[in-house]
């Protein structure tokens, strides 16, 4: 199986060919939840004379011009995380045993999905974890955004749940510039490995309100559970593990929207160098946290688009196959232990609410 270097990826998402004369949006953040014939949209045609001036939706393994004085094509014009599930798709038979999601059979096929493998979450600035739903959206009960995930040529539009965390890698970025509690943020780890647990001290970062599952934009940044005993290496641990019990409110939601308990969780961004938080992140879900070789993703997956628009890959199974595990981390803590530490995080959770009065600027 072939990988590109450098020059090759750069030439796939520069690529010259007559074969499309329009630029490709991105279909995250230019698509609506539900697709009406092909690339069209129910709500753009809704729109009556207006939806005329919008530009056409068209896949993200697409060739496209530029609108730039030297047309320049461009082949893999994808938003944010959603591609890299490309890497993991398979066409597998779901079949959960309990029903959780109303409206959908017990035994369904969805194309993409595999049972307890179709997740992953990239750990950056926030947190942005994606569930591939195959080809037919899903309409979240339980805080979730339904985005599209991918399209491939003339292919049917692959669909995903997504869960949306404002603050996690930019917490540990706030302790170093705003506190000077660390100098550089691989620092955060050390001061965390200097104490065994937090201290009975939970951080809750919503420094601009909650994202998923809650959107409270009333909520604020609350250190709760302070007594004389933490210290900073215990504020170290708890921004760490911030991150994490974010991660099990949004994957709680997905098993609930999915009707699939997702059995492991693959992970991927700047932050999952960070061994102690994927330990503890495994110990929170109660379920294998899996980091790939190529950590970066995000713009894997666009090469790879790009690549199989011009032909160097043939198709998804070709990208899946050049997926490889580095390290996976599985769950230590004891139940009981998981269930009182995240117990008194949603309590902590509770703390940030109603904080924005109409005299708060």
């Amino acid at each position: 199986m072939r990988t590109p270097d450098d020059a090759t990826i750069a030439a796939m998402l520069t690529t010259k060919s007559p074969q499309s004369t329009r630029a490709a949006p991105s279909g995250r953040d230019g698509a609506a939840p539900r697709p009406h014939e092909g690339s069209d949209l129910r709500g753009q045609r809704d729109l009556g004379p207006a939806g005329a001036a919008l530009p056409e939706l068209l896949p993200e393994a697409h060739l496209g011009v530029g609108a730039a004085e030297r047309a320049v094509e461009v082949a893999g014009p994808v938003g944010g995380q959603s591609l890299a599930l490309l890497l993991r798709s398979r066409r597998t038979r779901v079949e959960p045993s309990v029903p959780k999601c109303p409206g959908h059979a017990t035994s369904v096929t969805r194309p993409g999905l595999r049972v307890g493998e179709e997740i992953r979450d990239t750990y950056g600035t926030g947190n942005f974890m994606l569930l591939n739903t195959g080809t037919e959206p899903i309409l979240s009960k339980n805080g979730l955004l339904t985005t599209v995930c991918y399209k491939i040529g003339a292919q049917p539009t692959v669909y995903a749940l997504e869960g949306s965390i404002a603050v996690t890698g930019s917490l540990v970025r706030w302790l170093r510039d705003n506190l000077g509690m660390i100098s550089s943020a691989p620092e955060i780890e050390q001061l965390a490995a200097t104490v065994d647990d937090n201290g009975g001290a939970y951080f809750v970062p919503a420094f601009s309100g909650l994202f998923a599952p809650y959107w409270r934009s009333d909520a604020r940044g609350a250190l709760v559970g302070l007594t004389r005993y933490v210290n900073k290496g215990h504020i170290a641990r708890a921004a760490l593990e911030a991150t994490a019990f974010q991660t099990r409110e949004v994957l709680d939601a997905m098993n609930a929207d999915s009707g699939v308990d997702l059995t492991e969780v693959k992970v991927d961004g700047g932050m999952v160098g960070n061994e102690t938080l994927m330990q503890f992140q495994a110990d929170i879900l109660g379920v294998p946290v899996i980091r790939p070789k190529v950590a970066e993703t995000t713009a894997l997956g666009a090469a790879y688009a790009a690549g199989i628009a011009v032909g160097f890959w043939s198709g998804e199974q070709d990208v899946i196959d050049n997926w490889a595990e580095d390290k996976r981390w599985v769950p230590s803590m004891d139940h009981d232990e998981r269930d009182r530490q995240y117990r008194l995080w949603k309590k902590a959770i509770t703390r940030t609410f109603d904080w924005v009065d109409d005299d708060v600027q």
